[in-house]
């Protein structure tokens, strides 16, 4: 039995058998290893194909008529909803699962870079930002467009106190639902058209005056004749030419107060859409040849070891001797660490030779010229698939010591099995996508059993704009009946380092884990790996 799992003296469970009929062994979680959360499931198909976008839902309305409460209503309503992101023309929100980030100090906004008569008009208190052109609508539509598509974006930032734009921006990443808010949300056609829902929340006037009063004074500190000063040259004339006739385009009219009501119909729209979207395909990849068929109906051809186009560590009786001491389960995690890195160290020295190169003179000590090689690759970076993923960082480092790395949360929903992304935070070159065109990512990981953790971090560098060929998968083990032949399939431009190959994906049948998000308790299936090492990353940190 794989140490990864315990099952518990004295345990009676319904007997199953796999596809073949033989016996699964039912399978206990060990404890205090379940992270529950709400995490982002797979948007991309078996074959590595992008098949959905980003719900993208566009809330407009005048000056305060409700739009950032009708906004966070429906993200509360929501709930278990994985990522929502609500974008501002003024500033924007993000919100993980309950956790919510609100950027106020330097608010993050769309409004045009301003030259230095704007800027005196702006300290004056003279310019119009309640106007269609001062905001940057095609900056907006296009950072829309990014994540509409999966993909990142790097959004401006507005200081209010400089009343500029600043050179610095926020990156963002891996929403599953938009929300885009702001007075003049409707008004662009090109907005418009990215909106899969167009919301405008309908107030009295009166009602929105003194709101913006009662907020101005208690959290800008200013005094109300300026307040309507304001109101009377710029924002009422706003919200009479451009706001107002933009709820034509609405899909639904919401009312800026007691709005209960609409506010459900809205989530339960956006509930049966993001259902409609939702793809599961763990199970098919897991142990493809019984899943997934293909054109000439035969099985999998990439099983037999030297199609899967793996670079593999040459087998040495030195390397037999470390997976012997890994493998074995009585080996003491100190010695399980040591041999750990030092296999890592030997993968990465490895890998390196999936880097490019170049013509490189020195001149040695005795004053000859001796011709070599430098690396040709202008960025490296490596990012960790967590936890496992941490077991190689510090061979990683060993061998690159001075560029950064980031890392991935991925992990199996309670209930279904399904990779869930859950946290995201990778270097600076894969952030910005003129970086990531040009820079050499290594992946980290200890082992491609079903390839579901594989799969969505791949997809996940090439929604950043990595290219596919400069994309360095290490890993420790390998299951050649397992995902990996889906996964090269998908993505057969990625290069694939391994410390060896096991040869057998054993399914089984994991009993639940009880506790949010899986109050029942219910079981789901899951796939050992076989000999396998266990699960390395509890082995190298618990």
């Amino acid at each position: 039995m794989p140490d990864e799992f315990i099952q518990e003296p004295g345990y009676i469970s319904t007997q199953r058998n796999d596809w073949q009929g033989r016996p699964v062994p039912s399978l206990q979680p060990k404890k205090n290893t379940v992270l529950v959360s709400h995490g982002r499931p797979p948007w991309y198909a078996e074959d590595g194909a992008r098949i959905s976008d980003a719900f993208v839902i566009g809330v407009a309305g005048g000056s305060a008529s409700g739009k950032t409460h009708v906004a966070r209503q429906i993200v509360r309503r929501l709930g278990s909803i994985p990522t929502v992101i609500i974008l501002s023309q003024v500033q924007f929100f993000i919100i993980l699962g309950f956790i919510v980030l609100i950027f106020k100090d330097v608010q993050d906004s769309f409004y045009k870079y301003h030259n230095e008569e704007e800027l005196k008009l702006a300290h004056a208190n003279l310019l119009d930002f309640d106007h269609p052109d001062a905001i940057d609508m095609p900056l907006f539509a296009s950072c829309l467009a990014d994540l509409k598509a999966c993909k990142q974006t790097n959004i401006p930032v507005y200081s209010f106190a400089e009343h500029q734009r600043l050179e610095e921006t926020k990156y963002l990443y891996g929403a599953t639902i938009i929300i885009a808010e702001g007075i003049m949300a409707l008004t662009d056609p090109a907005l418009r058209a990215l909106y899969d829902l167009k919301i405008f929340v309908q107030c009295d006037s009166d009602l929105m005056l003194a709101r913006r009063i009662k907020r101005d004074v208690k959290e800008r500190r200013r005094d109300v004749g300026g307040i309507l000063d304001q109101y009377l040259r710029y924002v009422k004339p706003s919200y009479d030419n451009f706001v107002r006739p933009s709820a034509a385009h609405a899909d639904i009219i919401v009312p800026g107060s007691n709005n209960d009501v609409a506010i459900d119909l809205i989530c339960t729209h956006v509930r049966q859409k993001l259902q409609e979207r939702s793809n599961k395909f763990r199970e098919q990849i897991a142990i493809p040849h019984r899943y997934i068929s293909f054109p000439s109906g035969v099985s999998t051809p990439e099983r037999r070891l030297e199609d899967l186009n793996l670079t593999i560590l040459p087998q040495t009786r030195q390397v037999h001797g470390i997976f012997s001491i890994l493998r074995d389960k009585s080996t003491s995690r100190q010695d399980f660490i040591f041999f750990t890195d030092r296999l890592s160290t030997l993968l990465v020295e490895y890998a390196l030779q999936h880097l490019p190169y170049i013509p490189k003179t020195v001149t040695t000590p005795v004053g000859v010229q001796a011709h070599g090689k430098k690396l040709g690759a202008r960025y490296i970076c490596g990012v960790t698939i967590l936890r496992s993923g941490g077991a190689l960082e510090r061979g990683f480092r060993r061998v690159i010591n001075d560029v950064p790395v980031g890392s991935l949360l991925i992990q199996s929903d309670s209930k279904s099995g399904e990779a869930l992304l859950l946290q995201v935070t990778l270097p600076i070159y894969v952030r910005h996508r003129h970086l990531a065109d040009e820079s050499y990512v290594f992946l980290l990981d200890a082992q491609i059993g079903t390839a579901a953790a594989a799969f969505m971090a791949i997809r996940i560098l090439l929604d950043h704009g990595v290219k596919e060929d400069h994309i360095i998968f290490v890993t420790i083990l390998v299951a050649r009946e397992g995902g990996v032949s889906v996964l090269r399939r998908a993505f057969p431009g990625v290069k694939i380092v391994c410390g060896a190959v096991d040869d057998e994906m054993q399914e089984g049948w994991l009993e639940g884990y009880k506790g949010e998000g899986n109050p029942e308790g219910k079981g789901r299936k899951v796939w050992v790996m076989k000999p396998g090492m266990g699960q390395i990353g509890d082995r190298y940190y618990l």
